[in-house]
């Protein structure tokens, strides 16, 4: 029997039905799993990563309770802190009232005793000012009468410069007590020698002198003493107060050594020594002893 070659054969019928299923299906299963792998595998990864922020979520959580637990506690503290101020705070404010109480007493005092040193403060500028015009008047007749006194002084020297000496010498000017000495040595015109006598066996210097007191009698103001220089004794006998006893001693160029007493007391004699300007150290006689 024939075939017609128009009639496929078994072989043929089998291979064409192999050939009949499209490639692109294979294609398409191959990427549908390719795809469905990797949705398992994102599935997966977000899954994990879900689990472990939930798991940092649950930390963090529980770190933040402790914290608030922790702030809770704090705040509780500051609480009873701010209370406690509060109550020392009333205290301050009572103890601040009493202070602003004692500063107010304190200031009324004050200005009590301000008057009342006011008050005694004119008091005493009152009798100050009484007692500055009664002293006005008296400094102001203590002014009349030392110009008296001045007056009657230059009167005094005036007339003493014409006094002359128990040696019959014209004496310069005459103190008559320790200012009137003050007086002549500012004028400059003799040495002057200031002295207090009193009675004794030894002769005491004056200058360039010894004197020794020999006797003395206050109630007639006359005194008698020795004079020692230029190695001789000179007897002064019974002279009176203020009145110049002279000697000569070399060395003096003719001007006389004047010894003038202010004052006679019972065994002693206050006066001065003067002697000429120009004239030397005259040696003092080594002095006896006093009569007795």
């Amino acid at each position: 029997m024939s075939i017609s070659p128009n009639v496929p054969s078994p072989q043929d019928s089998y291979h064409y039905e192999s050939s009949g299923t499209p490639r692109w299906i294979s294609v398409l299963f191959g990427l549908l799993f390719v795809a469905l792998a990797a949705v398992g595998v994102f599935a997966y990864t977000s899954t994990s990563k879900l689990t472990k922020d939930l798991s940092d979520a649950q930390k963090t959580n529980a770190t933040l309770s402790t914290q608030l637990e922790q702030a809770n506690s704090r705040l509780a503290e500051l609480k009873s802190i701010v209370e406690v101020t509060q109550q020392k705070v009333g205290m301050t404010a009572s103890e601040v009232a009493q202070a602003k109480s004692r500063a107010e007493s304190i200031r009324k005092e004050q200005i009590a005793a301000d008057q009342k040193l006011a008050t005694q403060l004119t008091a005493v500028q009152t009798e100050a000012n009484e007692k500055i015009g009664s002293v006005a008047t008296e400094v102001g007749g203590a002014k009349k009468d030392i110009a008296d006194t001045r007056t009657d002084l230059e009167a005094t020297k005036a007339k003493l410069e014409s006094t002359k000496g128990d040696m019959g010498v014209m004496s310069g000017l005459i103190a008559r007590n320790h200012d009137d000495l003050e007086d002549l040595k500012r004028r400059g015109d003799r040495n002057y020698y200031e002295f207090n006598l009193r009675k004794s066996k030894n002769a005491q210097r004056v200058g360039p002198i010894q004197v020794n007191v020999n006797k003395t009698d206050p109630r007639k103001s006359k005194y008698t003493i020795t004079v020692f220089a230029d190695d001789k004794q000179i007897e002064k006998k019974d002279k009176t107060s203020g009145e110049p006893v002279q000697f000569y001693v070399g060395g003096s160029r003719g001007m006389p050594y004047e010894i003038v007493v202010f004052n006679v007391g019972k065994d002693q004699i206050t006066g001065y020594l003067s002697t000429p300007k120009d004239a030397g150290s005259a040696p003092a006689a080594a002095p006896a002893a006093a009569k007795p």
